[in-house]
């Protein structure tokens, strides 16, 4: 029964994370807000690759597509292929300090932000601006404490 309950509280945690992708913000600010989703699908890819994997990267990115309201499964695609990556590679940046996760996770984040370019451009006809890249340096800048909060998370409520 501790399985199941660790699994609510995990997509508990995606939940939130969602609402924090959606929630209003002034244009100044919306501007800046870090990839929240993607974030919480990192960390618990990393933590507990067994239970948190690419197919919940796939379901959680396309929630984000049809909440944004993006083209459908551009959001879905990039964070399967840096789900991925995270995942074949999770004992290896679980040894590192947070402040290299934080560089690794600004690493990720760029990587998720140009595959949403281009898949956008190929599809939409976007254009790049710097101005893209942004949610990168917050995402870094906000990971240690999504991680500690996280990582503290599952310790209380014994997830495995």
């Amino acid at each position: 029964m501790r399985r199941n309950g660790g699994l609510g509280f995990i997509y508990l945690s995606l939940l939130v994370a969602l609402l924090l992708t959606v929630m209003p913000m002034p244009q100044q600010v919306k501007l800046f807000r870090p990839d929240w989703a993607l974030l919480v699908v990192l960390y618990w890819t990393m933590a507990l690759p067994g239970r948190v994997n690419i197919l919940t990267a796939f379901v959680l990115g396309f929630l984000t597509d049809v909440l944004i309201g993006t083209v459908l499964g551009v959001n879905a695609l990039a964070f399967s292929v840096v789900a991925f990556i995270v995942a074949v590679n999770h004992l290896k940046i679980r040894n590192f300090s947070v402040i290299q996760q934080a560089l690794l996770m600004g690493l990720f984040l760029a990587l998720y932000h140009l595959l949403l370019f281009w898949l956008s451009h190929f599809l939409t006809g976007v254009y790049f601006l710097p101005a893209y890249l942004w949610p990168v340096l917050t995402g870094m800048l906000v990971w240690p404490w999504l991680f500690w909060l996280l990582r503290r998370y599952r310790r209380q409520f014994k997830i495995q």
